[in-house]
């Protein structure tokens, strides 16, 4: 019989972990590498509910699993040597835990690659582990075109606008993704479970602030905790300081709905350790200004709904960025995306150097991408 190989953390076991397994082992003998408390806490900046002795030992006792172990390595390949030692016939992942480094890795080995279609066991709802841990609703964020010009550095050369997106929890992004993990974290620390009530401008103010204390060395942009804390679609527009001038914002239903269903995102593997975006720079007035005009198109095209040019400007935002700022990206991060981007209509990367995701402007699916939802109440 077939061997297929699965490998995750498996924290607050739940029926979607039991689909998914149960899907799995449709195609074999099931074999299940389960990520240690250490490498858990690597990847998410959180310890598990459940340590991993039980959750090794809730695994080992489903049906569906031939065997189960920690896996002795870490980072999002920590099962290396156990695939090594197993050799399966499949490696089966589900649509949010796919990587392009995962797929690469397959097909060196030469083990066939599975994605998931993550379908609930017959009448029961659909269920993740971010879902259930619903303590928490504080949103992520994305921006989709302008970022850096939050740093006075690029804007005091040529102002412009970054647009921002608030993200609902719906995926635990891991930590450094470019999803604002850092500045959500520290929303956690000052709310808790969720942004209270009260003039949104200034909470994001006050979240800033707590996220950079008298004496920070690198002044974390307040693109992050403006795109947390203001719902729906927002454009900060930056002249020279850490601070917005000022802030449009945009609460559609249905503009909101049209975002999203031309959004994409592909996971990236972890950025590399000792990473420094801020190496090599060229930060000039005429990428800024790129960056800032590439921006303002993108504004256009959204609000005219125009999905080409929408595409287009998130492209050439993309560029003028990595021009100012090299290491954003990698060859590992190029071959990635050109795996992807044919037949789209534009692209940028999410977490500087790895870590995050591609994402993608498309009207049609994109193969092994997730999906978001923007926080639209105000």
């Amino acid at each position: 019989m077939r061997k297929v190989f699965v490998s995750g953390c498996y924290d607050m076991l739940h029926s979607g972990h039991v689909a998914f397994f149960e899907e799995a082992s449709a195609h074999g003998e099931l074999y299940v590498g389960i990520g240690s408390d250490k490498t858990l806490y690597e990847l998410k900046a959180r310890w598990p509910l459940n340590n991993e002795n039980e959750r090794l030992y809730m695994v080992q006792s489903l049906r569906f699993v031939k065997d189960a172990w920690i896996n002795s390595g870490s980072g999002l390949i920590d099962f290396m040597n156990e695939i090594n030692a197993l050799k399966p016939d499949i490696f089966f992942v589900n649509s949010d835990g796919h990587s392009t480094l995962k797929e690469q890795l397959c097909l060196e080995l030469g083990i066939e690659y599975v994605v998931s279609k993550r379908i609930p066991h017959a009448d029961l709802p659909i269920r993740s582990t971010t879902a259930l841990r619903s303590e928490c609703l504080i949103p992520y964020r994305i921006d989709l075109a302008g970022g850096w010009l939050d740093q006075p550095n690029v804007s005091s050369l040529h102002p412009g606008s970054v647009l921002t997106i608030s993200i609902e929890p719906d995926y635990e992004f891991n930590d450094r993704s470019g999803m604002s993990t850092s500045s959500r974290k520290k929303a956690i620390e000052l709310w808790q479970v969720d942004i209270p009530s009260g003039d949104r401008e200034k909470l994001a103010k006050m979240l800033f602030c707590f996220e950079n204390p008298p004496g920070t060395k690198y002044v974390s942009g307040s693109q992050d905790s403006l795109g947390i804390v203001l719902p729906g679609l927002n454009r900060l527009y930056y002249d020279g300081d850490y601070w917005p001038c000022k802030i449009e914002s945009l609460h559609d239903n249905d503009l909101m709905t049209w975002i999203e269903e031309r959004l994409w995102l592909v996971p990236l593997y972890p950025r590399h350790n000792n990473y420094d975006v801020l190496a090599n720079t060229c930060i000039t007035i005429e990428n800024a200004k790129r960056l800032s005009e590439a921006t303002a198109a993108c504004w256009k095209a959204i609000c005219e709904k125009d999905a080409p040019t929408f595409g287009k400007a998130v492209r050439e935002s993309f560029e003028a960025q990595i021009a100012m700022y090299p290491n954003m990206v990698s060859n590992d991060i190029f071959e990635a995306l050109n795996k992807y981007k044919n037949g789209t209509l534009g692209w940028k990367l999410s977490g500087a150097g790895g870590g995050g995701y591609l994402i993608f402007v498309s009207e049609s699916p994109i193969e092994n991408a997730i999906q978001i939802r923007i926080r639209v109440e105000t």
